[in-house]
């Protein structure tokens, strides 16, 4: 398996640049190893998590929700004075249409002896996924006419549900989370969002909705809970971004 090659490649615009990537090795020879991974190698698993949440945030909005379904290949390749790459095929679903699934493949490299740069995450989708434009704007429409700011706390609730009329809302946290997710993650861990604990509107003066969220994410190799606190605009046209981001207690970023 080689690593893929992007046809039609996800635009990637990250709110705040990465330390740029050392030129590769010429050629394979010395300066790269490559090794095939299980699909249920602890390894290949956290970089496709990270792909995932990545997408989310790029791709994400109120009315489709990706996840990973399937794992089908995974790559591993050590660079020299780089960092190790991950090629990874998944097969990914939409939460609100399992019936509809779409392939992409990724590339996360995780830069050498760094434990603040984000992974570098390149990815293909290969298919059409479902249009959410009307859905869309009939969430942007109904925010934007409510008299009071929305204010939620728990979602999904103690017994994992979520509201009918707040499912959007939870989808937009898969977004913002994901951001979060993909500047923080490492090698090492793999994080899941596992709570909405408290979510504002914020009413604003342009035409984004603004959504200060404070998350919980459950970092499941260490097991550990962690708040954070971000906060999500998000447009029908533009898609989102995130202006700051911290952990529940620290300074922004």
């Amino acid at each position: 398996m080689r690593c893929p090659r992007s046809a039609r490649p996800v635009p990637r615009s990250p709110p705040r640049p990465l330390r740029p990537r050392p030129a590769l090795p010429a050629g394979g020879g010395s300066g790269s190893r490559a090794m095939e991974l299980p699909p249920g190698h602890f390894s290949a698993s956290r970089a496709a998590a990270v792909a995932v949440e990545y997408l989310r945030y790029l791709r994400g909005g109120p009315g489709s929700g990706l996840r990973l379904r399937e794992l089908r290949r995974a790559r591993r390749q050590d660079i020299d004075d780089v960092g190790h790459k991950y090629c990874l095929e998944l097969e990914l679903e939409d939460v609100l249409d399992k019936d509809r699934t779409v392939n992409c493949t990724a590339e996360v490299l995780y830069p050498l002896g760094s434990k603040t740069s984000a992974p570098d995450v390149q990815l293909t989708v290969q298919g059409e996924l479902r249009s959410t434009e009307e859905a869309d704007k009939e969430f942007y429409n109904r925010i934007r006419s409510l008299e009071k700011e929305l204010v939620a706390e728990n979602i999904p609730d103690s017994h994992g549900n979520v509201p009918p009329e707040l499912e959007p809302i939870h989808l937009l946290a898969w977004v913002a989370s994901g951001y979060v997710i993909w500047q923080n993650s490492t090698e090492n861990t793999k994080f899941h969002l596992a709570q909405v604990k408290h979510v504002k509107q914020v009413k604003r003066s342009d035409e984004d909705l603004q959504f200060d969220f404070v998350v919980l994410l459950h970092e499941m190799v260490s097991q550990e809970v962690l708040p954070w606190e971000v906060t999500l605009l998000w447009h029908p046209q533009r898609g989102a971004r995130v202006p700051q981001s911290r952990a529940a207690g620290a300074g922004s970023s």
